[in-house]
């Protein structure tokens, strides 16, 4: 007799994640702002974090969707990176990080960025596994489920809409 197999699933809560990074001279450019390519760097490693805690796998990055640069990150202020689930496939999820910024002379929190990672579940061959589905909470979890339901077919659409003779040949 077969034994039937039921898709495990999580919570958006299970993928939480939160980075604190201190800016220093060494992460700012010479207006004394954060680099942007530092920030997509901690972006990409605290939404690695959340895909791997909901998927218990390593991921590799696949599609970033979005990043909104808001207001500039300045040297002593502190950043805070919050990371969490937000959409699931069969071996992929999208993964939102917001990013704050506080000035720890004032207490002032300030939201600087956002951005939107496709990150897809590998397993230790690095071929593409099935992810636990998303069991989702709340109406701000449901409305957030559509909106990346909504990237994604945008994303697909674009993916699907170019070829390769869409791309510049190299000399």
């Amino acid at each position: 007799m077969a034994e039937s197999f039921q898709r495990p699933s999580k919570t958006a809560t299970d993928s939480i994640t939160e980075m604190t990074e201190l800016i220093l001279p060494n992460d700012a450019n010479l207006l004394g702002n954060l680099l942007g390519g530092r920030l997509m760097h901690w972006i990409d490693i605290a939404g690695a974090i959340a895909a791997s805690r909901y998927s218990n796998c390593v991921v590799a990055t696949a599609a970033l969707d979005s990043l909104d640069f808001r207001h500039p990150v300045r040297v002593g202020e502190i950043v805070r990176l919050k990371a969490r689930i937000t959409w699931v496939g069969n071996t992929s999820m999208e993964v939102r990080v917001d990013v704050y910024c506080e000035n720890m002379k004032t207490g002032a929190v300030i939201k600087s960025n956002k951005a939107y990672i496709t990150f897809v579940a590998l397993d230790d061959s690095g071929k593409p596994v099935q992810v636990p589905s998303l069991v989702l909470e709340t109406e701000e979890e449901r409305k957030e489920h559509a909106l990346a339901e909504k990237r994604r077919e945008m994303r697909l659409k674009k993916k699907s809409g170019s070829t390769s003779t869409d791309r510049p040949q190299l000399p």
